[in-house]
């Protein structure tokens, strides 16, 4: 959520700002009167409660000098006054609830950093990197063995039934078999490994309240993609950001323990509405997929180094698996609606000819911590101060899947794995058909 004091304090500046992002200055003309209006109110109802206090002082005081019937009258005066009062009140905790729903639907001002852009055409390609890329190799020439699909590689290995899964649960719920089942819990195991020398594991719940939704910007917006189990108001994770964002809501922290870093692998459920029909084939976009996602709190000064440090964790799991990747520079039109700057992760599947986007490397500033009041007080002194947030997935497996039996697919049918998941795998790397 945007500070509203910058529409007190800068309204032209921050309107420039959010035209970046195709907000209309209508948009951040209505904030800033509902602003006004919330403070009218508010100064209405605060007169009035002054005025409730000094003739609470005045019937004591006739009480004390034994004025009966003054005390009466004031007394009734200040009835009637403090009706008012209340009124005032309910008045003014509707006019602030809607300034706060009108805040919660604008996106972040995006960083001065992001590329301007209207859509995911004008994104940036930063590098691309591919096995042998340091030693002057070029782009890998993909053979035909690796030029098939996914989801009829997983067929022919009997690693994936997106049949039986349709059957389960209905279209775009995968379910793994042998191998391909295998695949998944080692990759997360494989990947925390690589993550809990610096980011503290935790398993959170996947079902979260709608204010944990709403923290990290999921909500209200993300209403229409998420599931929601209306019977308990839960919804179940879209991502393990949510959980995480929220660890420490309404807390307020220490600078000594900042930065603080967390990882945790989860299922993660999303609608895919806004697919309709499209990439639906095999696990390019599905419903429910694992993921180990990154997340951490920080302070100003510390987080562009920690945004650093995401990507690059997901760029060595990229690398330490084979995978040929490219980074992308999000442009304004292209952010996510908390987002002030992101770099996405994506991995070239050969069977689909295509990069796919395996990672979002978000920094939010104060936005989300806004929203879930965390912050921490300065070791110099001084009021406490909002956190900034910052995450990204080390990484989204429905797309590694694809992405490694695609391209270690062997001219006889078979997969190998790269040797660096021989270790979550019982030694073997080569997926072969096992009836």
């Amino acid at each position: 959520m945007i500070d509203v004091h910058l529409f007190r304090e800068d309204r032209e500046q921050l309107a420039a700002a959010l035209a970046r992002r195709g907000v209309d200055r209508a948009e951040v003309d209505r904030v800033a009167e509902l602003d006004v209006e919330a403070r009218e109110l508010l100064r209405t109802q605060e007169l009035l409660r002054t005025q409730v206090k000094e003739l609470s002082r005045q019937v004591r005081a006739a009480q004390q000098r034994g004025e009966s019937e003054t005390a009466a009258a004031l007394r009734e005066e200040s009835r009637a006054l403090g009706a008012r009062e209340r009124e005032a009140g309910a008045t003014t905790e509707a006019a602030q609830q809607v300034l706060r729903e009108a805040l919660l639907l604008l996106p972040n001002v995006p960083d001065d950093e992001a590329p301007d852009g209207s859509g995911p055409e004008e994104n940036v390609e930063l590098r691309r990197w591919w096995p042998g890329i340091d030693s002057g190799v070029s782009a890998p020439a993909y053979q035909s063995h690796q030029r098939v699909p996914h989801w009829e590689i997983g067929e022919q290995l009997g690693i994936l039934d997106l049949e039986r899964g349709a059957r389960l649960s209905g279209s775009m719920f995968p379910l793994y078999r042998k191998m391909g089942a295998r695949l998944i819990r080692a990759l997360s195991a494989y990947a925390l490994a690589r993550h809990v020398d610096v980011y503290e594991e935790i398993r959170p719940p996947t079902l979260v309240l709608t204010d944990t939704m709403t923290a990290t910007g999921h909500l209200p917006r993300f209403s229409d993609e998420g599931y929601h189990i209306e019977r308990d108001d839960l919804w179940a994770i879209p991502t393990a950001e949510v959980p995480l964002t929220s660890l420490y809501r309404g807390e307020t922290l220490e600078e000594a323990e900042l930065p603080m870093r967390f990882c945790a692998v989860t299922a993660c459920f999303r609608r895919e509405a806004g697919a309709a029909g499209r990439d639906t084939r095999g696990l390019l976009r599905t419903h429910e997929f694992d993921k180990v996602e990154l997340m951490a709190y920080a302070t100003p000064d510390q987080a562009a180094e920690i945004h650093a440090d995401i990507t690059a964790r997901g760029e060595g799991l990229l690398q330490e698996l084979g995978l040929m990747y490219r980074v992308l520079d999000l442009c304004t039109g292209d952010l996510s609606a908390p987002s002030a700057r992101t770099l996405d992760l994506e991995v070239y599947l050969p069977g689909v000819d295509r990069f796919w986007e395996v990672s979002s490397v978000s920094w939010y500033r104060d936005y989300q911590a806004r929203r879930a009041n965390i912050r921490y007080r300065p070791r110099g002194g001084g009021p406490p101060v909002l956190v900034h947030t910052l995450n990204g997935s080390a990484l989204a497996w429905s797309r590694i899947w694809p992405a490694l039996v695609e391209t270690g697919r062997q001219p006889d049918g078979s997969v190998r794995l790269p040797e660096c998941l021989a270790p979550y795998l019982g030694g073997e790397t080569v997926i072969r058909r096992r009836d």
